[in-house]
């Protein structure tokens, strides 16, 4: 039978937010007094906790983090959260898992409330039964904890994550995956680096929306 509960992840896999998310990141650093004017260097930003990202990708320690991260959602809350769309077949796609009976629910590391915001705005509220991201004073939660979490808010036990997948682009998707104990479904239209979703484990890699929808809805041996 096919899957009877999906995870999906936001950025990457249901809407291409490259641009909003590249721009407050670049206004964030300018901020901090850090240019980069190559905005595609920070592709990397796209996936991981922002407070993780400042960290890791430009040697920030606190409070510097902390005010990146502020000055970051200063201007995403006004404007950046709009510099998005969805990506061509998620609706369909989502409407067949629905027709089918699947449970479905979003475990995105962008603050839930934007989370929210941004599937009322693109009008794909009705299709999730739980939406859970992180929050506003903690954006360290790793994305396990968040693909748990949505788990428990969907009523899945242990003894039912057989039926149970993540879908992602990033090596963040993969890993809370695995280490929940669920398949992963990673996506190669989203911003992953060249081979990075090939190096973890995954049950499939979709080139496209069709391509996913197509695996999801078929019955698959397991």
């Amino acid at each position: 039978m096919p899957y009877t509960a999906v995870l999906f992840d936001l950025d990457g896999t249901i809407t291409d937010s490259q641009k909003g998310i590249l721009r407050c990141t670049q206004y964030a650093l300018k901020s901090c007094g850090i240019e980069e004017p190559d905005i595609q260097k920070l592709i990397c930003f796209i996936g991981p906790p922002l407070s993780y990202s400042f960290a890791a990708f430009y040697g920030m320690e606190e409070p510097m983090v902390s005010f990146a991260v502020q000055k970051y959602r200063e201007r995403y809350s006004e404007i950046g959260w709009k510099e998005n769309r969805v990506y061509d077949g998620i609706p369909e796609c989502l409407q067949a898992l629905k027709m089918q009976g699947c449970q479905i629910a979003m475990a995105t590391s962008k603050p839930e409330l934007y989370a929210k915001q941004i599937l009322d705005y693109f009008q794909l509220t009705p299709f999730f039964d739980a939406v859970v991201g992180s929050s506003m004073e903690h954006s360290d939660e790793t994305k396990a904890e968040l693909m748990q979490q949505a788990m428990r808010q969907l009523g899945i036990s242990d003894t039912e994550k057989d039926h149970v997948i993540m879908v992602g682009d990033r090596k963040f998707d993969a890993e809370g995956a695995a280490a929940c104990g669920i398949a992963f479904a990673g996506v190669r239209y989203g911003y992953a680096p060249a081979g990075e979703l090939e190096s973890y484990p995954h049950i499939c890699l979709a080139n496209t929306v069709t391509a996913l929808q197509t695996f999801l809805t078929t019955p698959q041996k397991r």
